[in-house]
Formats: C-alpha cells, sequence, structure tokens
C-alpha cells in the first residue's frame, strides 16, 4: 500500500485562503475587547505554585493586570497550567500528517488541541524522498499561517536494525545532500529530524542541521555508546523517544541511552503512555537528566482522540486494540493513540512527579527547545494565553490557545 500523494503546491495555496477550516476558537470575552480574570486557581509558574492564584488575559495575551471592568471567572479548586507543547506528532481525529488531505490535517490539529496541546510540531513517517519533500511544502503553509509550530521528519534515515513502525524499504543513509533537499523542502519550517546517526553520512548530517538551526535528535539507532557521543558532540541535541528503538542499556555495552541521559546537552522525548516505558524506566530518566531535559511527547498516530480500528500509518497498516497501535504485519507498536493531558495526569497520579516537573516536561522544556519560550510555554505576561484548566484530579476541563476558548470549561 502506498501513501495517498498531496495536491499539488496551487491548490494547497487556494484551499487555504478558501477552504474550510473545522472551528478551533469559542468567541471569549478577551476576544471582544473584554479582558478576563482568571481567580482562585492553582497556578503553576516558572517559580513555582501559587495558589489561589490569579491570572489575567487581555487579548491574545497574558496581561501583568486586566482593567477595570474585566470579566471575572472563578476557578477555584482547579489547576492552571501553560498550554501544552508536543514536539512530536503524527496525527489524530482519524487523520494523519503524513498522508492526510488539508482538511484532515487540521482535523487532527484542532484533536490535539482539544486535550491541551496548544503547540504542536507535526511529525512525518519514512516515505518517498520526493514525497515527503512535497508533504513538507502543505504543512510548511500551515506552519506559516501558525496551525503548526514546524514539521518533525521522523524517517528515511534511520537503521533498519531499528526500523519499528518504518518501511524498511523506503529508508534511506542520512546522506547531506538527502538530508538538505527535505530542510529547504520545509521553508525554513523545519524543526527537527531524527537520524541514526551511526550510519553513513549520519555525523555529517547532523552538523548541516545544527549549521541550519534544526534539532538533530538521535533516534531510531542501532549506535554504540561511542557512536552516540560523537553525534552528541557534532551537534545532536535530543533524544527521540527514549528506550524506544534503541538498543536497551547494558552494564558491558551501555550504548545510546546511557550516552544520552548523562549528557547535559541532551533533551530526552519520553512517551507517557504506561505501554511505552516501564514507570522505573520514566523515573530512571528524570532521575539522571532532571527535570530540565525531559519533554513529554505522544508520538500520536491517526487513532488518537478517536478510537480502535484499522489506520495506516505512511505505507504500513496499523491495528489499534483497547487503544494501542501495533502494525499488523509484524506487531510492532506503532506510535501511540496518546494525548498530552492523558500523559499529564499520569505523570501525577501514577508517576506521582511533581506537579511543576511535569509542567516543565509538558511545556517549558519543548518550548525552550523549539525557541519560542519568548511566547511559550509557561504563564507570564506578555506570552501568548495558552492555557489548560484541569480540576482536582487533573482532569482537562478547560483550553484557551491565544486568548480564545478551544475547550469552554463547564464549571459549576
Amino acid at each position: 500500500m502506498t501513501a495517498t500523494p498531496p495536491a499539488t503546491r496551487d491548490s494547497i495555496g487556494q484551499r487555504l485562503r478558501r477552504g474550510p477550516r473545522p472551528a478551533t476558537d469559542f468567541p471569549h470575552p478577551a476576544t471582544d475587547g473584554i479582558p478576563l480574570i482568571l481567580t482562585g486557581a492553582n497556578l503553576v509558574l516558572p517559580t513555582g505554585t501559587v495558589r489561589n492564584g490569579r491570572l489575567a488575559v487581555d487579548g491574545t495575551r497574558i496581561a501583568a493586570d486586566a482593567p477595570d471592568g474585566a470579566h471575572v471567572l472563578d476557578v477555584s479548586g482547579h489547576w492552571l497550567v501553560p498550554g501544552f507543547v508536543d514536539l512530536h506528532n503524527h496525527g489524530g481525529g482519524g487523520a494523519g500528517f503524513t498522508s492526510g488531505t488539508l482538511e484532515d490535517v487540521l482535523r487532527g490539529i484542532h484533536t490535539h488541541r482539544t486535550h491541551g496541546t496548544t503547540t504542536l510540531v507535526a511529525s512525518t513517517v519514512t516515505g518517498d524522498l520526493r514525497f515527503l519533500a512535497e508533504r513538507a511544502g502543505l504543512l510548511s503553509e500551515l506552519a506559516e499561517q501558525g496551525d503548526i509550530a514546524g514539521i518533525h521528519f521522523e524517517g528515511p534515515f534511520i537503521s533498519p536494525c531499528r526500523k519499528g513502525a518504518h518501511s524498511e524499504e523506503l529508508l534511506r543513509d542520512p546522506d547531506p545532500a538527502r538530508v538538505r533537499k527535505l530542510v529547504e523542502a520545509a521553508r525554513g519550517h523545519a524543526k527537527m529530524v531524527t537520524l541514526a546517526t551511526e550510519l553513513p553520512g549520519g555525523l555529517d548530517s547532523v552538523r548541516l542541521l545544527a549549521d541550519h538551526g534544526v534539532i538533530a535528535a538521535v533516534g531510531h539507532t542501532d549506535a554504540t555508546y561511542e557512536q552516540t557521543v560523537a553525534a552528541i558532540d557534532a551537534g545532536a541535541t535530543v533524544a527521540t523517544h527514549l528506550f524506544n528503538a534503541m538498543p536497551a542499556l547494558g552494564h558491558r555495552a551501555p550504548g545510546p541511552i546511557a550516552a544520552l541521559l548523562e549528557d547535559e546537552r541532551v533533551t530526552v522525548e519520553l512517551i507517557n503512555d504506561g505501554t511505552h516505558l516501564h514507570p522505573a524506566a520514566l523515573e530512571l530518566a528524570f532521575h539522571h537528566a532532571g527535570a530540565g531535559r525531559v519533554a513529554f511527547i505522544t508520538d500520536a498516530m491517526d487513532a488518537a482522540g478517536f478510537g480502535d480500528g484499522r489506520y495506516m500509518l505512511g505505507p504500513l497498516e496499523v491495528e489499534v486494540a483497547d487503544g494501542v497501535a501495533r502494525l499488523v504485519e509484524g506487531g510492532s507498536i506503532a506510535g501511540s493513540t496518546l494525548t498530552l493531558d492523558r500523559a499529564f495526569k499520569r505523570a501525577v497520579t501514577v508517576d506521582r512527579l511533581p506537579v511543576e516537573d511535569v509542567v516543565a516536561a509538558i511545556s517549558a522544556n519543548p518550548a525552550r527547545l523549539l525557541g519560542m519560550d519568548d511566547r511559550i510555554g509557561s504563564l507570564e505576561p506578555g506570552k501568548d494565553a495558552d492555557l489548560v484548566l484541569l480540576d482536582a484530579d487533573f482532569e482537562l476541563t478547560g483550553v484557551m490557545r491565544r486568548g480564545a476558548w478551544v475547550v469552554r470549561p463547564q464549571l459549576g
């Protein structure tokens, strides 16, 4: 089976100008020029949690304070945290970012917004290089109009030994010329490329990406400890879904996991869905990397926020049963059905992590990696009013993006 090719660039542009878009924002008093004050929440700030806190929204931004006449919303007993930032997401709502239509992609984005992800990097899976370059054109249009924060290419520059849910016949060595082609196709919106840096051209491609301001991520790799250290020294700064699709930690051959955990220059992605990681592995990552070097991701595919069934992940068929996605052929885990609100709740209620550490991993750290922490990732005056409201049990009850409700809170 093959992925559906995207529309031509001209038709994409026409559809962006005129095409139907999902209603992603509900009107809010702030959008009508009436500021908003949220009061009574546990407000998670960079300096710590403020009980019975107060936060003002004026227009699309968080304000130092709101003038007289602001609408006041009492959210006592709730947690108010920054909007979630997902570095690694392949789709949701029944739609995939690698092969769906424009409307499909927008539906997937909206699905994750309703689960608190106010900033999303759209990830592709391995495909033909020409197809991926064309796909980058469509996704870059969405980045230019602010629907996504950029593009992450996961494949085809990965190891056939650790391919996971990627088509082996389409894998390629990370030759710098090939890597450059994809980066240029994204028209300045390539944010991250996952590489098996031990393959021919891997280190040169890491240096190329670093020179272009694109994150080089070590993942789907069969590298040794020493090879991973060399990749980090060349400029790699992210571990793609640490522990998954790489050699296990060994006492004589520590492999990439030890190298990625020990180096302060590296941020490690974690999929906290209860399937990809044992709680002890998550605890190990937090213990060695610290809360400042962890980024929770979803690695979500089409079924996230949609349900069980048969789906396509690139050219491969996936069966989702009981919320777990596996390839029909071979049974490898094929991404996740995770949303970041579930990752947040699990981290606090199952893994018993401090709320402040979870906010760092799910908002502040990925925002910093993307170079967007001047606008998003924390609740500070002047930043975008991207907010998530959680009840006392850490269930999502409200989402605001740039001052407009995506999920309007229903408060008693």
